[in-house]
């Protein structure tokens, strides 16, 4: 069963994908958040093109695990991807995961247009690696 995680920001949108089993997850994109039914569009391509059957959005939580509001707009864009797919989608608290992708990719040396470029896929890939670590 292959999962799809996926990190929802205002400007980009990570998505992470893991191998066909539910193993492993690799960070695999980051698409612009053009805030229309593009993104839909383009996430459900993905989603056929690699036989995702279950999605798992990062909620941003405050550090005192109280929803904010961009808890509100990521569960609104949430509901759009479920209505939009049909596929199962589940939320995964995405608390510092922003911090450990910058991290990780400080240990890379990753740095400049291609660190802005990937640190959302990454962020996704610690979402969807934590929640199938849950299922363990």
């Amino acid at each position: 069963m292959r999962f799809m995680g996926i990190d929802y920001g205002e400007a980009r949108v990570g998505i992470a994908l893991s191998d066909p089993l539910g193993m492993m997850a690799q960070g695999y994109t980051v698409l612009k958040n053009t805030g229309g039914k593009r993104l839909l569009e383009e996430i459900n391509q993905i989603i056929h093109e690699k036989q995702v059957k279950q999605i798992v959005v990062g909620l941003p939580k405050n550090m005192d695990g109280s929803e904010g509001f961009r808890s509100e707009a990521t569960y609104a864009f949430a509901e759009r991807l479920g209505q939009y797919t049909q596929v199962p989608i589940c939320f995964w608290d995405e608390r510092l995961t922003t911090v450990a992708a910058h991290s990780y990719l400080s240990e890379l040396n990753v740095r400049g247009r291609k660190r802005k470029e990937t640190v959302d896929a990454v962020s996704a890939e610690l979402i969807l690696e934590g929640y199938m670590n849950s299922l363990r």
